[in-house]
């Protein structure tokens, strides 16, 4: 006789490596700094001039920088036990 699945059960929780946005963040502001790094070394040697692509990068490695702060007060709303606090 075939086994029965529980159509109602609950599915196991995922690893915290998976859930954790943090590292995801970091990598993606790694990146906008590296492209901000090169864009600005090849403006100071006079191959291309500062233009949308720097300001782009400069934006995305301060978005990073926003998310990393926001993801830290939700942590810290969790520990203190703030009703409303999402659980990450």
């Amino acid at each position: 006789m075939p086994a029965r699945f529980d159509l109602h059960a609950e599915p196991p929780p995922l690893p915290r490596r998976l859930t954790d946005p943090v590292p995801v963040v970091l990598v993606g502001s790694g990146i906008w700094l590296a492209v901000a790094v090169v864009l600005g070394v090849l403006a100071l040697t006079g191959v291309r001039p500062l233009d949308v692509w720097f300001a782009a990068a400069l934006v995305g490695v301060a978005l990073g920088a926003v998310g990393l702060l926001v993801l830290g007060l939700q942590r810290r709303a969790v520990r203190r036990g703030v009703k409303g606090a999402q659980k990450l």
